[in-house]
């Protein structure tokens, strides 16, 4: 009798119960990792602990185990099923965390290794990869306690940015401008850190921010997309509507990101997926973090580019070659047909992600978005138009520009030259303009007719009366610093969520906003079409 060939087993570990911080898109990652395995013989063993995902759905695995992500469970699992290998880069920092004592303990851990995940949270070998790149990194230093991340903000000068490692969603990661700020943020991440050091890093202000996917087979590496936030530097990548294309970079900048992602896909040694996130400031590129795991972009970028990301990389894990999957590299012009990825920064439309909060649900909750993960969900549009496809994306999200009526308008004083011609814009399509006593002083130096009101803080009638008299349908406001500016910031943010007016709180959102609606007229009307008939531009129908 002829004896049936064992499949080869590989077990996935999912990314555990879901909770702010832990996008459901590592869910998807794993669920696509799965198919592309079982599609090629491979059996899966899934782990999960999470009811409400598809990747403990009865069919998406050969086998399932609903236990916690934990080291003991995870070696059970394994030795039980026999498995020939794991991947733990898929569900985020949970499983990444499991990883080195798994190796240890024997688990073949498929993919990048453990040593060289560390050798990116290591505080030390990373900056000397960074330096080794040619690559800026803001200056920083490492905190094991309060009182060392005082010393180091004092040398850095301020603002800083604090944040423990090995976190999940940016869990107690703050942008600090004040010691006494500091004395309380940096508290709150050495107890977030368990042990673990903190990082305190100069903060880079009025930087424009990317994510860039990739996938790496430890030869070649490929960039999936580069993904630049509308937000300034400093929002959690999650939390960050963002667009690709990137809008603002020059072809110079974006071949030096792309040089970025293939130097630390060969010194990191990664297989499968890898994440960078840089800051772009007056034409130089910066390094802020590179994961070498999948990210929360991950979904967006495969719906985006026409490719599955996650499918591919665990493809590559279990050994197969990019060459194989996507083909060999081509000149840009003669990609698309041939299946291999086009450049990153070359599709035929733009995408923009937006995030969905649950700020309505929370009443009195700040609604400022920080280094640390707040969002609950994103939207994608996709438009041939940049501003139209933002304006879509805010529709979705559940924040609607108005159609017309009155706005209100508070702008930093760094942003008033800019704000002030939008503003501009804005009246000459019909809106009317309230704004503080400073903003509305610029606007009239300007010639553009506005109605003045009280910040908050300082009298009445202020935006507060505004929105209780639903006098206005769209808050714009900037944030400006100092512990005044804070408050009544905070108050005006959580009134606007209880509202439900859409709420604008940066210049470059203020701009795409005002775009979108110049382009699309105030009645919001945009044509429809469906991702398969945007897929086809790219020459893959």
């Amino acid at each position: 009798m002829k004896r049936t060939k064992r499949k080869r087993k590989i077990l996935v570990l999912g990314g555990g119960p879901n909770r702010i911080g832990q996008g459901i898109e590592f869910d998807w990652c794993c669920c696509h990792a799965a198919f592309a395995l079982r599609e090629r013989g491979f059996e899966v063993v899934m782990m999960n602990s999470n009811p409400e995902t598809v990747s403990t759905d009865y069919d998406t695995s050969d086998r399932l185990y609903f236990e916690p992500l934990t080291f003991e469970d995870a070696m059970e699992v394994y030795e039980r099923e026999g498995c020939d290998g794991a991947i733990v880069q898929l569900g985020g920092q949970t499983p990444l965390n499991l990883a080195a004592r798994l190796e240890a303990a024997g688990v073949k851990v498929l993919g990048t290794s453990p040593r060289d995940i560390d050798r990116a949270e290591d505080r030390d070998e990373f900056q000397a990869l960074v330096a080794e790149a040619g690559v800026k990194q803001p200056p920083s230093g490492i905190a094991h306690s309060v009182a060392d991340a005082r010393r180091i903000a004092a040398k850095l000068g301020y603002p800083v940015l604090v944040r423990p490692s090995f976190v999940l969603g940016g869990r107690a990661m703050a942008i600090v401008s004040t010691p006494e700020e500091l004395e309380k943020y940096a508290a709150e991440a050495v107890a977030a850190a368990h042990g673990k050091p903190i990082l305190v890093d100069k903060f880079l202000d009025h930087a424009v921010e990317l994510d860039v996917d990739c996938v790496a087979d430890g030869r070649r590496c490929v960039v999936g997309a580069i993904l630049e936030h509308v937000e300034a530097a400093g929002c959690h990548s999650g939390d960050a509507a963002a667009v690709t294309p990137p809008r603002s970079l020059s072809p110079g900048t974006i071949a030096e990101v792309e040089r970025i992602a293939r130097v630390f896909a060969e010194k990191l040694h990664v297989v499968g997926l890898m994440n960078i996130q840089l800051a772009v400031r007056k034409g130089e590129v910066w390094m802020i973090e590179v994961n070498p795991r999948a990210s929360r972009t991950v979904p967006f970028v495969s719906k985006a580019v026409g490719w599955p990301l996650a499918d591919v990389a665990a493809r590559v894990m279990t050994g197969e070659t990019l060459d194989g999957i996507l083909g060999p590299e081509t000149p840009d012009a003669e990609r698309g047909a041939s299946g291999a990825p086009r450049s990153a920064s070359k599709l035929p439309y733009y995408c923009v992600k937006e995030a969905v909060f649950p700020f309505a649900r929370f009443p009195g909750a700040d609604v400022a978005l920080t280094p640390e993960m707040k969002s609950t969900g994103e939207v994608m549009a996709i438009d041939a138009d940049p501003e139209i496809a933002y304006f879509k994306s805010q529709v979705a999200a559940g924040s609607p520009l108005p159609k017309g009526g009155d706005v209100f308008v508070s702008l930093r004083d760094e942003d008033k030259a800019g704000g002030v011609e939008l503003a501009r814009e804005l009246a000459r399509l019909g809106y009317g303009i309230y704004a503080t006593l400073g903003t509305s002083t610029a606007l009239w130096a300007a010639g553009i007719k506005s109605k003045a009101v009280f910040r908050i803080s300082r009298g009445r009638p202020s935006a507060l009366d505004l929105l209780r008299e639903k006098a206005v349908g769209w808050i714009v406001s900037t944030a400006e610093t100092g512990h005044e500016a804070t408050e009544d910031n905070a108050r005006l943010r959580t009134a606007a969520t209880a509202a439900g007016v859409p709420l604008t709180t940066t210049l470059a959102g203020f701009r795409a906003a005002v775009a979108g609606l110049a382009e699309n007229g105030p009645l919001g009307e945009t044509a429809v079409r469906s991702l398969q008939e945007w897929h086809a531009l790219l020459g893959r129908a």
